[in-house]
């Protein structure tokens, strides 16, 4: 099952601003948001992982 973070539970699981994450969304690094409804946006949980596995591979290939 597909689970959709919140800006709330986004910051838990990365320790950047919105506005930060919103630079990277938007060069292309960080995986984009969706939109829920009018005033509502999330991030596929899933993709968010796989961006933070990527971190973690290139780290542990150095």
């Amino acid at each position: 099952m597909m689970k959709v973070l919140s800006k709330r539970q986004l910051k838990d699981v990365i320790p950047y601003s919105l506005s930060h994450i919103a630079r990277l969304e938007k060069a292309g690094k960080f995986p984009k948001r969706i939109q829920l409804g009018e005033n509502r946006v999330g991030w596929i949980e899933s993709e968010v992982s796989d961006w933070v596995q990527a971190r973690m591979d290139r780290r542990d290939a150095a």
